[in-house]
C-alpha cells in the first residue's frame, strides 16, 4: 500500500468549501442531464444534490449548471460553459498539486493532517454570493458598502470603518456576501414601510416545513438563489409556494463581507 503523503485539493472561499465530491457532481450532472440522476450516480439524496448545485452557483460570478426543479422525478440539467471549465481546471489543479505534494514529502516531516488542516474551515450562513463592490462610503466610524449580485439585484452592508479599510474595500473589489437564513425576513408586499435597505426579489422554488419552522428557497435570477428560514405559521400566512414572487429583507448590518 502507498502510504505517502497525499493531496485533498479544496477550493475554498472563506469557508466556502468546493471539493471533490462537487466536482464529481458537476462531471455526473453533464453526463446524465439531471441532477436526481447526478445524485443517484454520485450516492447523495437528490436534496444533498441539489444543494449543492445552489452553493456552487450563488458562489461563482456566472452560474455552473442550468437547472430546472424537478424532484425525485427529476427535471433538466446541464452544464454551462463555466461548469465545465471549473471541472477541467479543477482537473489540471489536482494534477500539479500531486507533484507538488510529493516533492514535499521529500524534503519536509509533515503529516497530510498537518498540511491540509487549514483547508476545510467552513461557515454556518446558508447564503453566500459572489459580489462586486460598486460604492464605499466611510466615517471614522462605520463604511457603508454597496454591492452588485447580479441581475440588477443590489446589497448594502454596513461594516466598520476599519474593517474596510484593512480588506482594501473600493469600487470593483471581489468580494463575498454572507446572510445567515435566519437572518431573513419575507413578505408578499413589493415595497413594505419598514427601515430595512436590503429588498431581494425572487420567485419561491422550493418549501420545506417541520414541525415548527419552514425553509423557502428563493431564485433571484442569473443562477443566484437565497435560504429564508422562517416559522411554520409565517410560511402558511404568506402562503408560500413554488411560483410565489417574494421580497426578501435583510439589515444592511447582517450582511457579512469576506475577501475570496
Amino acid at each position: 500500500m502507498n502510504d505517502g503523503l497525499k493531496s485533498a485539493l479544496i477550493l475554498e472561499r472563506t469557508g466556502a468549501r468546493m471539493g471533490a465530491e462537487r466536482v464529481a457532481l458537476l462531471a455526473a450532472i453533464g453526463r446524465t442531464g439531471s441532477i436526481s440522476g447526478a445524485a443517484r450516480e454520485v450516492g447523495l439524496s437528490y436534496k444533498a444534490a441539489w444543494d449543492g448545485v445552489q452553493a456552487m452557483n450563488n458562489l461563482f460570478a456566472s452560474p455552473l449548471v442550468t437547472a430546472a426543479p424537478g424532484g425525485r422525478a427529476g427535471g433538466g440539467a446541464g452544464l454551462t460553459e463555466a461548469g465545465r471549465n471549473v471541472i477541467a481546471a479543477y482537473g489540471a489543479i489536482e494534477e500539479g498539486l500531486a507533484k507538488l505534494m510529493a516533492s514535499l514529502e521529500a524534503r519536509l516531516d509533515l503529516s497530510a493532517g498537518e498540511v491540509l488542516r487549514g483547508l476545510s474551515l467552513r461557515t454556518s450562513a446558508r447564503n453566500m454570493w459572489s459580489c462586486k463592490v460598486t460604492e464605499v462610503t466611510a466615517d471614522e466610524v462605520s463604511a457603508s458598502v454597496r454591492l452588485a449580485l447580479g441581475e440588477g439585484q443590489r446589497l448594502t452592508s454596513v461594516i466598520t470603518a476599519r474593517s474596510a479599510a484593512e480588506m482594501g474595500l473600493a469600487p470593483g473589489t471581489e468580494v463575498l456576501a454572507l446572510v445567515k437564513s435566519n437572518f431573513v425576513m419575507l413578505t408578499r408586499e413589493e415595497a413594505p414601510r419598514l427601515s430595512i435597505r436590503n429588498r431581494l426579489t425572487g420567485v419561491v422554488m422550493e418549501r420545506i416545513d417541520g414541525d415548527l419552522g419552514a425553509e423557502a428557497v428563493l431564485d433571484l435570477g442569473g443562477g443566484k438563489t437565497l435560504t429564508a428560514s422562517i416559522t411554520r405559521e409565517s410560511a402558511e400566512a404568506l402562503a408560500l409556494a413554488p411560483g410565489a414572487r417574494v421580497t426578501a429583507l435583510v439589515k444592511s448590518s447582517h450582511v457579512i463581507l469576506a475577501l475570496p
